[in-house]
């Protein structure tokens, strides 16, 4: 494990590297000097992540769409904000926290998140229509002295990369603040409906340069948006994003896709909007019918999901599409070695502190008032997750409870977990009941898609390092330490 004496020398010397690939994007011959950062950047990351280095090189070649996208982002981002999110996001949360959680994972034997949802409220200011926190108000809150030592107790296991959920966050918005301030090693992501957004609060967001923001939006038709959202909910995000690139911040949307508006929300119409605004990421989430008012009509047809895949794979491809990254979490499973909950990559705090495998999948067997944190990650459904995964071949089915639906049911009664439902409680055999059919539906389309790209029908890896296991490339970067100093400096 790496003393706290080398991670700062380290992460000094990260920071002078992103200063380096910062500054090459600006002035006349930024062409040439963004291809020398591309080369140190393939040197620092080839034993790390070699796909991401691979398609750094591919999307960055002169000219090229992304390049011209990394150029304005450079131009119109506040330099602190941008070095602050790269730093905090890419070394501490992506490279050095990777490791490290893969180390711990090994000593400790269970899984250690990099990424952490989690709420600090229960509370919105919002009343949108299917929504169950309007009617549950702001009974749950975790106290700031909660998230606290949350963040501290994760940071110490690796984890820098914390998102924050609801409710509505910024209803917390002053220990929002704090918590970024004194956690200053830390990228914040902030699912928002942007209507307490203002001027003050980007000011001090500029400041901080560690909070980035992903604002929910369903239309690029203000009355369809209003329509679920509320009477000039729709204004509300485009004051914010005027708000945002004006402070230089960094900004992307939230959506869940649906039966009834997949269409929509996936169109050139859409994405024009995002762009013109000063987006820079677009995060799609398939709706998932779990929770109070739970309707499985809802989801999408498999016709509309096979749209969708095929529909955001063109939008940020290295050529036409769209100048902004997009990203379907259930489509993209494969990316991320399919389903990355119960610890594996990611997992879920609600604001009442129970420690969920994922934001959808509400059964725990624990507390954060009641155990630290590295407790919480040792509990039977974890361990459950940690077990089973994965759950098969086709990361076009990445989820337990969506596309293996038995999964669920089963690994709660192996882990003895309970319901962490708001609202309505219910065994995890009545959300099988309700994603079974859809499961089935799909499963012939997951699997003609998968053969096209795989015909194996397993994920084939064209470098070795992605083949390897997680403390296999902990190993191998641990070999390379040297080697990487030497870039470094």
């Amino acid at each position: 494990m790496q003393s706290k004496i080398a991670h700062a020398a380290e992460r000094k010397a990260f920071s002078v590297a992103i200063d380096q690939i910062l500054k090459a994007g600006t002035g006349d011959d930024r062409e040439q000097k963004l291809q020398h950062g591309v080369a140190m950047a393939e040197k620092l990351l080839k034993d790390v992540a070699p796909g991401v280095v691979k398609g750094i090189k591919t999307g960055l070649k002169p000219g090229s769409k992304w390049e011209n996208w990394f150029f304005d982002v450079i131009d119109k981002t506040d330099p602190h904000v941008l070095r602050t999110a790269i730093l905090n996001g890419g070394y501490e949360g992506g490279f050095r926290g990777f490791r490290t959680c893969m180390e711990n994972a090994v000593k400790y034997g269970c899984n250690v998140p990099w990424i952490i949802l989690f709420d600090p409220t229960s509370a919105c200011n919002k009343h949108c229509v299917g929504c169950w926190a309007a009617d549950y108000g702001n009974r749950l809150n975790l106290t700031y002295d909660e998230c606290d030592k949350l963040i501290t107790e994760a940071s110490a296991l690796g984890s820098h990369l914390f998102m924050l959920t609801g409710g509505e966050p910024l209803v917390r918005k002053g220990d929002v603040l704090k918590l970024a301030e004194k956690h200053s090693d830390c990228l914040f992501n902030i699912f928002t409906n942007a209507s307490l957004v203002d001027d003050k609060f980007c000011q001090r967001c500029q400041e901080l340069g560690n909070i980035v923001f992903s604002v929910s939006l369903e239309s690029y038709e203000p009355s369809v948006n209003d329509g679920r959202r509320g009477d000039g909910s729709f204004q509300e995000v485009m004051r914010a994003f005027d708000l945002m690139r004006k402070h230089g911040l960094l900004f992307g949307t939230s959506t869940a896709y649906t039966r009834a508006n997949t269409e929509r929300v996936s169109s050139d119409e859409f994405f024009q909007l995002l762009v013109d605004k000063g987006c820079r990421w677009a995060w799609f989430f398939h709706y998932m019918p779990v929770g109070e008012g739970a309707n499985a009509d809802l989801m999408p047809t498999k016709e509309q999901r096979e749209y969708m895949f095929h529909r955001i794979r063109e939008v940020r491809g290295f050529e036409g599409g769209f100048p902004i990254f997009a990203m379907d979490f259930q489509n993209d499973g494969e990316y991320v070695g399919g389903c990355i909950a119960g610890g594996r990559i990611y997992c879920h705090v609600n604001a009442r502190g129970d420690v969920e495998p994922c934001v959808f999948i509400h059964y725990s067997n624990v507390n954060i008032r009641d155990a630290s944190w590295l407790d919480c990650l040792h509990q039977p459904m974890f361990q459950a997750y940690r077990k089973h995964y994965p759950w098969n071949n086709n990361m076009l089915q990445p989820c337990p409870m969506l596309e293996n639906p038995a999964l669920l049911p089963k690994m709660v009664k192996e882990a003895g977990a309970h319901s962490t439902e708001y609202v309505t409680p219910e065994p995890p055999e009545a959300v099988q009941a309700r994603t079974t059919p859809y499961a089935k539906n799909w499963a012939p389309t997951a699997k003609k898609l998968w053969l096209e790209e795989h015909p194996t029908g397993k994920k084939e890896f064209e470098d070795e390092v992605n083949n390897l296991s997680g403390e296999e490339k902990v190993r191998r970067m641990n070999e390379h330490d040297a080697e990487r100093e030497a870039v470094l400096d």
